[in-house]
This record gives structure tokens, sequence and C-alpha cells, in this order.
């Protein structure tokens, strides 16, 4: 019990990381602010990439999400 309290702990902060990361990149992209967007969407993807290597999320998820944020950052340039 102490073990998976613990590793829930690590789960939890890690997972936790990269969904305010995520969050924080589509308020830059509804804010229209694609400066703030694309500095934001670099902290996702390492947050992402993170999670991937400690196992938190599977790497196809990761890669989901990181290919939709790009493709709503490609599209706020566009307009």
């Amino acid at each position: 019990m102490r073990v998976t309290s613990r590793k829930t702990e690590k789960n939890r902060k890690i997972k936790g990381s990269f969904r305010s990361a995520l969050k924080a990149a589509n308020e830059a992209i509804i804010g229209k602010d694609s400066a703030k967007a694309k500095e934001s969407y670099q902290k996702a993807v390492k947050a992402l990439d993170k999670a991937v290597q400690k196992k938190i999320i599977h790497k196809n998820t990761a890669a989901r999400r990181k290919s939709r944020l790009n493709a709503k950052i490609k599209n706020l340039s566009k307009k």
C-alpha cells in the first residue's frame, strides 16, 4: 500500500504537469496569441514526452495530443 500511494502521487504530479501545459496552450490559442501558443506548445510537448518516458501515458496518446495541438496552432497562424 505504501508503494502504491507513492507511485500514485508521482503519477498524479506528472499528469498534472502535462495537463496544465496543454491547458495553457489551449488558452493561448483561444486568446489568439500565436507567440504564447507556440511557447506553450513546446512546454506541453516536453511534458508529454516526459509522461511517455515514465510510462504514465501511451506514446500514441501523446502523439495524438501533440498533433491536435500543433494543428490548432497552425490554423491560428493562417487566420
